[in-house]
């Protein structure tokens, strides 16, 4: 139970469907300035607390603030410092929630963990599946790629077949005082100032100014340091004149921004590491499927060959703009998520 609207009203569903409901609320952040954006601070705590006490359920807060800054922030920065582009989100998920909070609810001799993720989870003939949510919009699936059969074992989202006013609708109909609360936006972590001051903190040398360069190697001026750009960027390069250019890869070693004209942009092979596969039954070679290169990005057609030591290959039909490493290529067959990796 974060305080937000989602995991308050799945918390109410389950209570109303008779389920014994325990929430749990994870400290995260601490005093951190961030935290009143709308995830995981103080407000947001005692919202969850107060939505507990509406249904009469057990809440537990608990103190997770050393493995978030272990297992996301710093993994977070090191990425920028590395000429990527991370999602944190991913990352969240994948050991903060289901492996940490999982843990605590296993302890706590809980069946079955529940949050309010808009992916829906199917029992198939090969073990449990991951879906899209029903509402493509709100849909989440993207950023739960990285889990596997044995944690989808033990898994529910009651908000997967809802859209987002639906679930508003709901938490009126619940009686709950948060069915307005606005959604969080951004990253959660990130104070006003904005992510590269806390990149920064962790890593300065992400920080450190230098060269932007275009495709021949000629120098075209200066940037403020890895962390301001990504792959697929056109503003804020500070480049007048001429026709517009985007980010089209860091060279971290070099500490350069290597720009060029749009066209450049397209990419029709992409490199996995870390593969995580969803499903079994799926192990021909190469797999074709629809991928996902980021969570705002329609999934287009490809195929993808898998490769010893957790790597993959995907060679897409048509070319994508923006694919950027450290992000997450995802496979889908229809609404089902076969599995995904990131993007090296």
């Amino acid at each position: 139970m974060s305080g937000g609207v989602d995991s308050s009203v799945t918390a109410a569903l389950l209570k109303e469907r008779g389920f014994q409901v325990i929430g749990l609320t994870m400290r995260l952040l601490g005093a951190a300035p961030a935290v009143d954006k709308g995830c995981c601070g103080g407000p947001d705590m005692r919202d969850a607390k107060r939505v507990a006490e509406q249904l009469g359920i057990a809440h537990h807060i608990l103190d997770f603030e050393l493995e978030f800054e272990e297992e996301v922030m710093r993994p977070f920065a090191a990425a920028y410092a590395r000429g990527e582009t991370p999602s944190p989100c991913i990352d969240c998920n994948q050991h903060l929630k289901f492996r940490h909070l999982l843990a605590t609810a296993r302890d706590l001799g809980a069946h079955t963990l529940a949050t309010g993720h808009y992916a829906q989870r199917f029992d198939g003939p090969f073990g449990p599946e991951l879906h899209q949510g029903a509402d493509p919009a709100r849909d989440q699936s993207y950023f739960l790629f990285a889990l596997d059969q044995e944690i989808l074992k033990s898994l529910i989202f009651p908000l997967g077949a809802f859209s987002k006013a639906q679930v508003r609708l709901q938490a009126q109909r619940l009686g709950l005082h948060l069915a307005a609360k606005p959604d969080s936006q951004d990253i959660c972590f990130v104070s006003p100032e904005g992510y590269a001051a806390l990149v920064g903190q962790y890593q300065p040398s992400a920080l450190v100014p230098g060269e932007i360069i275009d495709t021949s190697g000629a120098v075209l001026g200066q940037h403020r340091g890895l962390a301001h750009y990504t792959v697929g960027q056109r503003r804020g390069l500070g480049l007048g004149g001429g026709p517009p250019l985007y980010v089209l890869s860091l060279d971290a070693k070099a500490n350069r921004v290597v720009v060029g004209l749009k066209e450049a942009l397209g990419q029709s092979e992409i490199r996995l590491r870390d593969l995580h596969w969803l499903a079994p039954d799926r192990v021909e070679n190469p797999v074709s499927a629809h991928f996902r290169i980021r969570s705002s990005r329609p999934p287009v057609p490809g195929r993808l060959w898998h490769r010893d030591g957790g790597a993959g290959l995907v060679e897409l039909e048509s070319p994508e703009e923006g694919v950027a490493r450290g992000q997450a290529c995802v496979a889908y067959d229809g609404t089902r998520l076969l599995g995904g990796g990131w993007i090296a």
